[in-house]
């Protein structure tokens, strides 16, 4: 029997705030005699909400009560109250995942939302969400090649690459169509430092008041442009691309050729669709649209239209339960529980392969990123690949966790997910090796990846079993 969910998604992005809400249809796939196991086989947007300009309090500071008053009016013109929402995601992406009161916003919205995925995107996770909602992994996978999205906000542009459906390259730059701002009166009001070394290259100055001509800001969205072509790597590289790379994000690096390539974010819809008067946002913004559209390293890729532009984000979260049998898990003590809203690591295979080899470098590598780009304090290493380790493997596969659970903060457990049933022989590994230096929970049996969230609930059956909430994000 299938069931329909109303699903809510929130981006506060670096420029912009929107709000998006879907109707997720859910289907029982279990037998009637097993225990439920849920799955989301549509999804339709039936509100798009407005693209509000997010708001400021000063430069570190988000307006936390007007973001709030913006959620609330699109409840509103929605015709829908929180009570009717049955699931979703609030996502802070750009620079305002990085605004001093970004945890208070979240907080405060997962307060007036209900009880759902409330997350900071860094840079590298942002462009990943971003790719994933503009359709670039759907049409790697379903074609088998190579597509690669191109995230232009208003701060900075986000990079994301599947081959196969699997992610191969990330990053980010400090490219971005409101890094100069004007005024109604056309007068300049704003230009970012990380523009400096630009213009000091195309030997001219943006001095604040003074006029904003077409001519010198074209200039500089034309550089602009061919920076973002070097970070592709569809132009030789220069010396002023390293120095663009956003704080805390990865250099964008692919050694496969592009099949296709993708535009979404603000600057995206003036890409496909050309607009007359450059001034029309008060920014850059739309110059930087055309330089890009007007670039040959443009015109020699094969450019495919995204399934969302401005709105490429999550659209909100499909949730499935399972019960977990207690002879197949372990877990170090019964106050570790509940545990909610627990972001999923999954290994890549190669990682996977390595960890059986007892090597620990790239998980630790790769749960340092993690932890960054979450802004989390804790996550679940999510095995997916390995059956039927032998017993030497299961103590190898125990000390690269062990190791890499270095990088979390002291005093969180170690939380480990495996899709086939090893987990209990794997807990009790991780349990003599850690010495109790930090508690253990090892599941399995849960079909869980990247951008999922896992809640667990207190024991059940004389602590038999284990409640799970995995919460998948659905994008548009």
């Amino acid at each position: 029997m299938d069931s329909e969910l109303l699903s809510v998604g929130i981006d506060v992005g670096t420029s912009t705030t929107s709000v998006i809400f879907s109707s997720l249809l859910v289907r029982n796939t279990a037998s009637g005699f097993t225990v439920p196991a849920l799955s989301i086989i549509d999804k339709k947007i039936v509100y798009r909400g407005g693209i509000h300009v997010t708001p400021l309090l000063d430069e570190s500071h988000i307006d936390a009560g007007r973001v709030r008053e913006i959620v609330a009016g699109e409840y509103a013109k929605a015709g829908i109250t929180p009570a009717e929402v049955s699931t979703g995601a609030v996502i802070i992406t750009g620079e305002s995942a990085r605004k001093e009161n970004a945890a208070a916003l979240a907080a405060s919205l997962g307060e007036f939302c209900g009880d759902f995925v409330v997350a900071t995107a860094g840079p590298d996770l942002e462009s990943i969400i971003a790719a994933k909602g503009a359709g670039a992994q759907q049409l790697s996978q379903q074609r088998g090649c190579t597509a690669v999205n191109l995230d232009i906000g208003g701060g900075t542009s986000n990079l994301a690459a599947f081959c196969c459906g699997e992610l191969c390259a990330k990053g980010c730059y400090d490219v971005g169509g409101r890094l100069v701002r004007t005024d109604e009166a056309g007068a300049i009001t704003y230009v970012s430092e990380r523009l400096r070394p630009l213009l000091e290259e195309l030997g001219f100055s943006l001095p604040l008041g003074a006029p904003a001509g077409e001519e010198g800001l074209r200039a500089l969205t034309d550089r602009m442009a061919s920076l973002l072509g070097e970070a592709l790597g569809l132009l030789p590289a220069t010396d002023r691309l390293p120095p663009l790379q956003t704080a805390g994000s990865s250099a964008f690096s692919l050694k496969q050729k592009i099949d296709a390539l993708s535009f979404s974010g603000g600057v995206a819809d003036y890409i496909y669709h050309p607009a007359k008067d450059w001034r029309r946002y008060g920014d850059i913004g739309l110059l930087l649209a055309d330089s890009i559209r007007e670039s040959g390293w443009f015109r020699c890729c094969n450019v495919v239209p995204p399934l969302e532009t401005i709105r490429a984000t999550v659209v909100g979260a499909g949730s499935y339960t399972t019960t977990l049998s207690g002879s197949t898990i372990f877990y170090s003590g019964e106050g570790l529980f509940p545990l909610k809203n627990v972001p999923v690591l999954a290994l890549d295979p190669g990682t996977e392969r390595s960890c059986l080899a007892g090597e620990c470098g790239a998980l630790r590598e790769q749960a340092r990123w993690f932890l960054q780009q979450s802004d989390a304090d804790n996550l679940f290493f999510c095995l997916r690949q390995t059956q039927n380790p032998s017993y030497r493997e299961v103590g190898a596969l125990a000390g690269a966790l062990a190791g890499a659970a270095e990088e979390l903060p002291p005093g969180q457990p170690l939380l480990v997910l495996t899709r086939y049933d090893f987990s209990k022989s794997l807990g009790l590994a991780l349990w003599r090796l850690l010495k109790g230096q930090r508690p253990v929970v090892s599941i399995d049996s849960v079909q869980a990846g990247e951008g999922d969230y896992l809640d667990i609930g207190k024991p059940l059956m004389d602590g038999m079993a284990v409640p799970v909430v995995c919460k998948t994000l659905i994008y548009g």
